[in-house]
């Protein structure tokens, strides 16, 4: 073969080489746990409009602080007198102006700024889409083009949203998926209410603009704040009637943050913007109510991120997690704490029907663990749901079962399994409150020594779970050939016996006595000398033709 084209094959060979190794790098890349993305958008004053001042807005945070450009512009088209030209959909140390090219000073760089330095460790990033003078509904999937064809259409001449190819709600999702292959989206902030009024309608079409990104991104509302800014109150202002309904968002929110304007001066020359005292200091506001509502764990162990390649900074994926006890297999007799299921996730070791962690206590996954008057329990625990623990039997013998759970309507109940057959009774609360545990039976059941997956069942709406407990019943192990029969799908025997026993229809051993045959049995068991309350019974005993079990009605207590 000629060398030359060997030589050319090689080089080929090596680069599809070289590009599958990259493209599996990639794939197996997770986001940076401490890179920070934040999304802020709304009209003008979040667009920026305070002053800029080059050396102090420019350079002190280059290295934890980033935008990921949402336009393409020159350094020569920008204002602020810099020589940083941006590509949309790239990377770059946050300076001002982020929104537009002839924008300044916006609240997003101070929260960018306010939001380093009391997290070491974390770089923060924002994704910027905001337009002067919009309605909120430019920032609705559903309406942003019957807005700019019909009441917004002058803006829509100005060119300001060509921007964003013409689609402000895109171009946030865009940018917002892009971020989340590097980081995490932790939160919004938003500026947005002096081109609309701030009724229920606004309220909820601003809840939508937000809902419709988490949405799509897969993010659960427990985790990513809302954080709103007030409109200028102070002097000569358009809009301060309107704060009322801005504070009302909370009522929208499950983490709502307020960035208060009391005291914030404007610029002296409209009633509608900020000043730049006024627009730094709401910014470090909308930082002071993120910080109350973020999670801000830090990993250690992660890189720093790149400045120039964010992508380059993303983590290893860890490996699959293996089904199992989530420490060590819980020992029986002892107390199954609701919050120390499996691991493995949803599907495999529990079932949750609800996305998110709603009491946000101790495991990161979908299971509602919480902390009421006492210790760690699961709650808002639904008819369907289930979680499964590995638990280790010290001996063969028979054990009472018990769970410490609360309720307000007394129907919420739950049924346990052992290797997926049904043990004990099923378990209700009696309706006394959440806040009040009280421990309930369970029943018995015949357990055999050794490791065994126990599935925990929730029956009917709405019950919260401490624990639940297993207690060897005395004298049941070590030597004693008896077992209980278990009503599971029907009455299961076992092996023989020289006693007859009765059990209730739940299964539970209720008394233990010789007699000659079934019939004495009987006869003794309807006498009443058994002392057992009124009602249906399982007899079962040795006769001459083998084990027989008979119902037995007790009418006498």
């Amino acid at each position: 073969m000629d060398v030359k084209k060997y030589s050319e094959i090689l080089t080929i060979a090596l680069w599809l080489v070289g590009g599958i190794l990259m493209l599996a790098t990639v794939a197996n890349a997770a986001p940076n746990p401490n890179f920070h993305i934040y999304i802020a958008y709304g009209q003008s004053n979040m667009a920026g409009n305070g002053d800029i001042v080059p050396s102090e807005d420019q350079d002190k945070y280059k290295d934890k602080f980033l935008m990921l450009a949402s336009h393409t512009a020159n350094a020569s088209s920008r204002s602020g007198k810099t020589s940083q030209s941006i590509t949309m959909g790239k990377w770059y140390t946050a300076i001002p102006p982020m929104f537009h090219a002839f924008e300044n000073l916006s609240p997003a760089d101070y929260f960018g700024r306010a939001m380093v330095d009391p997290l070491p460790g974390v770089t923060v990033g924002i994704i910027p889409v905001a337009i002067g003078a919009v309605s909120i509904r430019a920032f609705d999937k559903d309406q942003y083009q019957s807005y700019f064809n019909g009441d917004g259409k002058d803006i829509k001449s100005w060119g300001w949203i060509n921007d964003y190819d013409s689609n402000p709600p895109g171009r946030i999702l865009e940018l917002a998926k892009k971020a989340q292959e590097v980081g995490v989206i932790k939160g919004f902030i938003f500026h947005q209410g002096e081109s609309d009024g701030t009724d229920d309608n606004w309220r909820k079409t601003v809840y939508k603009t937000y809902k419709d990104i988490v949405d799509a991104l897969g993010l659960d509302e427990n985790e990513v704040p809302f954080v709103a800014g007030e409109l200028l109150q102070e002097g000569n202002n358009c809009c301060s009637s309107k704060n009322a309904g801005i504070a009302q968002l909370k009522n929208n929110f499950k983490k709502f943050g307020l960035a208060s304007s009391k005291g914030l001066q404007g610029n002296g020359k409209d009633p509608y913007h900020f000043g730049r005292a006024g627009v730094i200091e709401l910014g470090r506001r909308y930082c002071s109510e993120m910080l109350k509502l973020i999670d801000k764990t830090i990993d250690p162990d992660a890189p720093e991120v790149n400045l120039v390649d964010p992508s380059q900074s993303t983590v290893p994926d860890e490996p699959p997690e293996e089904y199992g006890p989530y420490t060590d297999p819980i020992e029986i007799p002892g107390k199954v704490q609701a919050e120390n299921y499996n691991k493995c996730g949803a599907g495999v070791a529990y079932n949750d029907l609800n996305k998110g962690n709603e009491g946000g206590k101790l495991r990161k996954d979908d299971v509602d663990i919480y902390q009421p008057n006492m210790g760690i329990v699961v709650g808002y625990c639904q008819k369907g749901e289930w979680l499964k623990y590995t638990v280790n039997v010290a001996a063969d013998g028979e054990y009472e079962i018990s769970a410490n759970i609360a309720g307000e309507n007394g129907t919420g109940s739950l049924k346990l399994y052992m290797d997926d057959v049904e043990i004990g009774t099923e378990m209700a609360n009696t309706g006394v409150g959440f806040e009040t545990f009280e421990i309930v039976s369970g029943g018995k059941a015949t357990l055999t020594k050794g490791e065994h997956e126990l599935k925990l069942e929730i029956t009917n709406d709405w019950i919260d779970i401490d624990y639940v407990e297993f207690k060897a019943v005395s004298g049941s192990q070590g030597g004693d050939s008896t077992t209980a029969i278990r009503l599971v799908k029907g009455l299961r025997m076992t092996e023989a016996e020289s006693n007859f026993e009765l059990f209730d229809l739940q299964g539970n051993r209720v008394a233990r006595f010789s007699a000659s045959d079934m019939a004495g049995a009987m006869s003794l068991v309807q006498s009443g000398a058994l002392k057992v309350r009124r009602g249906v019974y399982m007899l079962r005993g040795k006769t001459s033709n083998g084990i027989a079990a008979r119902k037995v009605g007790v009418y006498a207590e």
